[in-house]
């Protein structure tokens, strides 16, 4: 039973901020995870599924030996510590699926009991507690749960799509700010590279930079050697292949020299999921050029001293996960594309 309280907490959700004072959810070291108790600017969520960012779950996965009884222990102690999932590692989280189970009078109308909802919101700011770990799937980072959660009247997320299956719909949906930013930043005629080309976002910002460039542009695409490049190839959108380890700097820097004659990339985008790729993103790009960091794995400290360091002046972009219709512009992406979601459909859906 859910107790309702009669009042407003926070919009950000500072009211369920339980260390340190004064700080915002995201930032916070624990939240109240209590979800028996309801403030009136608040929806509370049954949980049937998380989708643990990339960079999160290949850190948890390698620290779990590869073990999926270690890894659901580790993942329910973050929760039962922070209440919230947060990777102490990576400072990163993913989103969630579910249904609407109970909303405060305040947000009335923004949704309805029994609507299946998937989070736009990190779970690094998102109350929530797990009752059970059902399921680990390792190879589309996607945890089945028995859990609630509680959204804020900040957070975003959007109703689930009748179209494209859940699973499909939350991993592209875990993602979604990567080709929402890219078809912001490419313009025709741009030379890209992307850097971690054959991944969940990585495939996406491909598409979109495809149709950016358009023919006059040129699209590299760049992935580990045992990584799925293969994949990408599938697809045809990208005009150069390289199979190189980011954590190579000088390797990526003499790769992407030597099919663009020496020019570099005006734009890399790094959808890499693991540390120390900062210099190959910067090595990559042209001098007053643009890199745009989605991998959580980024350190602000390298690339910012790397790029000091190495005298390449490039504007840097965070990684924001967030822009006006990205949800939207990833889900478009699988209705237009029957090539890309089918591909995806394979990997996510089995």
């Amino acid at each position: 039973m859910v107790r309702m309280l009669n009042s407003d907490g926070n919009v950000f959700g500072a009211h369920r901020v339980l260390e340190p004072v004064g700080a915002l959810p995201q930032a916070a070291l624990k939240l109240d995870n209590d979800v028996d108790v309801l403030w009136r600017n608040e929806i509370l969520v049954d949980v049937s599924a998380l989708n643990i960012d990339s960079a999160s779950f290949t850190q948890l996965w390698r620290a779990a030996g590869g073990d999926k009884v270690r890894l659901a222990s580790m993942i329910l102690e973050i929760v039962d510590r922070h209440g919230k999932l947060v990777n102490p590692d990576t400072g990163s989280g993913g989103i969630f699926t579910g249904t609407v189970l109970a909303i405060g009078d305040t947000l009335e109308g923004r949704a309805w009991v029994g609507e299946e909802i998937t989070s736009l919101v990190s779970l690094t700011l998102t109350p929530l507690k797990i009752t059970r770990i059902k399921e680990i799937d390792e190879t589309t980072d996607r945890v089945e749960v028995e859990a609630r959660a509680v959204l804020f009247e900040a957070g975003q997320f959007i109703e689930a799509p009748t179209d494209i299956p859940a699973p499909l719909a939350l991993a592209v949906l875990d993602v979604c700010g990567a080709p929402a930013r890219t078809a912001e930043m490419v313009r025709p005629g741009d030379t890209v590279a992307i850097i971690g080309a054959g991944g969940k976002a990585g495939m996406l910002s491909a598409q979109v930079a495809r149709e950016k460039v358009g023919a006059a542009g040129m699209l590299i695409g760049i992935d580990h050697p045992d990584g799925n490049l293969g994949l990408l190839e599938l697809l045809g959108l990208c005009d150069e292949h390289l199979a190189l380890d980011a954590t190579d700097a000088l390797a990526v820097n003499e790769g992407v020299a030597q099919v663009t004659a020496g020019r570099m990339a005006n734009i890399v985008i790094n959808c890499v999921n693991v540390p120390d790729t900062e210099m190959a993103s910067i090595l990559a790009c042209a001098e007053g050029g643009r890199v745009y960091f989605f991998g959580m794995a980024t350190s602000f400290a390298k690339a910012a001293l790397g790029a000091e360091g190495v005298a390449r002046d490039v504007q840097m972009t965070i990684g924001n996960g967030f822009s006006r219709a990205h949800a939207e512009c990833a889900l478009d992406l699988m209705r237009k594309h029957p090539e890309l979601r089918a591909l995806y459909e394979k990997i996510y859906t089995g």
